[in-house]
């Protein structure tokens, strides 16, 4: 028999870590969580020994989302990088 992952969204891996903050086992975290097993539960807890992972951000030296859309509006246009790093566009790397 071939059965799929089922994936945990954001918010359910924010209130797995929050119920397990609250001490609360990982079968009472499986059933609120509405899961079959505790096993998806149980890997995510210890995949992290136990503690949450800080929460994702991106490094400050990346670009944002409007300065990645002009540098691509260039080189479709046919510009080179170097054009628009001159225009004012942080590019780095």
């Amino acid at each position: 028999m071939v059965t799929s992952r089922i994936w945990f969204t954001t918010e359910q891996k924010a209130e797995l870590w929050e119920r397990w903050k609250q001490g609360q086992s990982i079968s009472s975290i499986s059933r609120a969580l509405e899961r079959r097993n505790k096993g998806g539960v149980q890997r995510i807890v210890s995949l992290h020994g136990g503690i949450a992972p800080a929460a994702r951000r991106r490094a400050a030296s990346a670009l944002e989302l409007g300065e990645r859309e002009e540098i691509s509006r260039g080189i479709a246009a046919g510009l080179a990088i170097r054009a628009k790093a001159t225009e004012g566009v942080a590019v780095t790397g």
